[in-house]
């Protein structure tokens, strides 16, 4: 079968599958008043655009409400990503489902393999067709196309596979001591991906494990780590990361991200402890930079997460921003396909130029409301630039005009003809910045944090308008869907719904 052939074939199975897992979802029905003592301590409820879920218990007592209480949505979810993977690679479902079973699930620790295998029997239970493998496929969802993926083509010499490209996914800083309002920790982070998944991606999970640290942090339905990551937990711990631009590697008998990331944010109590957590068993798999902050000592960490190597810099006086660009020189020699730190004109780079001119100028003064305006920035640094060499005389503030695209720290890749090429992202992409979260260190220490659903500016996303004007993007027609912007809304650990 020719190359174009099996593209139209797959394309057109996925359609058929993400179809008919619509209708299952349709098919479920509203949530009844659940009488299976396992869920008596779990609940959800809906607030300015989210999904907040508490869960507790047992690794399986923890899945099943999970997978109970969030059915539809993961049913849609995973509908979602199978139509995005199996488009992308032109891998059938099938090869997800085999590399989550025989490569993914040996490496995967007991007690998460429960929890997944309990959110399996959660969502079959509200009547939902999926198995565990499913569920670990799509947990699976950034490491395996954007990394294993790329592995196997090249080792089995894939002369006609697409060109997938490792993509660099999201903006973040993380300050400390005199760069802040009040010398605490300040985080925050707003998550870039297609529409598709972000539109989704509007879960607060509230968790109290059996062992180790409560949770709260952002997720994916079906997700057992928050995967964009952004966190809190009852250690003081704070972390959020971005992903490495063009990172190329993998080890097949290492541990899945998803685990080690999850496994971190429930047991580390220091920085320390995250960074051996997270590095333990290191698969290469959604390879990040991470920002880690201990709310008890005032101490902020950047781990540049690479397979071969992994600095870390730490400081308590000081920040950190991240936006896809890899810092460390020998990260980018050996362990990217040819990313360029001198190129201004790329998103990662000229959102790094902004990232750093906002937290310098708000030097002293950086706190949530400032982390919300950083999220929700729409300079291109590197149009601004160009602007003020061409009219030198004009005050800097008439350069800052808003151009939302790839370059802004709020991204809107539908807006640029340009696309980001490093990510193999097209012109007009449907993809950019879908949500945003900001805490400090007196918000952590009651497990809280603002989130913002949708693009942290406020701007609305419509997706009938956009397929008018891209019918290129038409495959994704049948799960596309509006992603509306909510206000910034205050969660915190142990809430309950609104009266």
């Amino acid at each position: 079968m020719s190359n174009q052939l099996r593209f139209s074939s797959l394309r057109y199975l996925a359609l058929g599958l993400a179809l008919g897992f619509l209708f299952s979802v349709v098919a479920v029905s509203a949530l009844a008043s659940p009488s299976d003592p396992r869920l008596q301590s779990a609940y959800r409820f809906q607030q300015g655009g989210w999904t907040y879920v508490h869960l507790e218990g047992s690794p399986s007592d923890i899945g099943y409400q999970h997978g109970y209480l969030l059915a539809p949505e993961i049913a849609d979810a995973l509908a979602a990503i199978r139509l995005f993977d199996t488009h992308q690679t032109l891998r059938d479902w099938k090869f997800f489902r085999k590399t989550a079973r025989e490569m993914l699930w040996p490496h995967i620790d007991a007690e998460y393999q429960q929890e997944l295998q309990g959110i399996a029997d959660g969502v079959k239970a509200h009547g939902v067709d999926l198995d565990v493998y499913d569920i670990v496929a799509l947990n699976a969802f950034e490491e395996v196309p954007d990394y294993y993926v790329p592995w196997l083509n090249k080792r089995e010499k894939q002369a006609k596979a697409p060109k997938l490209a490792a993509p660099g996914n999201c903006s973040a800083f993380i300050a400390t001591g005199a760069y802040t309002k009040d010398h605490q920790i300040v985080i925050a982070h707003n998550n870039w991906t297609s529409y598709l998944a972000g539109e989704r991606w509007v879960i607060i999970f509230d968790i109290v494990p059996q062992h180790g640290q409560r949770i709260l942090m952002d997720g994916f339905p079906g997700v057992i780590t928050s995967d964009d990551d952004f966190g809190v937990n009852a250690a003081g711990i704070m972390i959020t990361e971005t992903t490495i631009t063009q990172f190329e590697g993998w080890d097949p008998d290492g541990k899945p991200e998803f685990v080690r990331s999850r496994k971190a944010l429930q047991y580390a109590k220091s920085i320390d402890d995250y960074v051996r957590i997270i590095k333990e068993g290191n698969n290469g798999g959604y390879a990040n930079d991470w920002l880690i902050g201990d709310r008890k000592t005032g101490e902020i960490a950047y781990l540049e997460l690479g397979l071969k190597n992994t600095p870390l810099w730490r400081t308590k006086d000081g920040y950190f921003v991240s936006s896809n660009f890899p810092r460390d020189s020998k990260v980018i020699h050996e362990e990217t396909s040819g990313f360029d730190p001198n190129d201004a004109s790329s998103s990662m780079n000229a959102r790094h130029a902004r990232a750093d001119e906002l937290v310098q100028r708000a030097k002293g003064t950086i706190d949530v409301e400032m982390a919300e305006q950083f999220l929700s920035d729409h300079v291109d640094s590197f149009e601004k630039a160009a602007s003020n060499i061409a009219a030198s005389n004009m005050a800097a503030s008439n350069m800052e005009k808003a151009q939302p695209n790839e370059r802004s720290l709020c991204g809107h890749v539908d807006a640029s003809a340009r696309g980001v090429k490093e990510w193999g992202w097209d012109a007009y992409n449907p993809g950019g910045a879908v949500q945003g979260k900001a805490t400090d260190s007196k918000m952590a220490a009651n497990m809280s944090f603002v989130a913002r659903a949708g693009h942290p500016c406020g701007a609305d996303f419509l997706a009938a308008d956009f397929l008018e004007r891209h019918p290129e993007y038409s495959w994704q027609k049948p799960l596309l869907r509006d992603m509306k912007a909510g206000p910034w809304t205050t969660f915190q650990a142990g809430q309950k719904a609104s009266q």
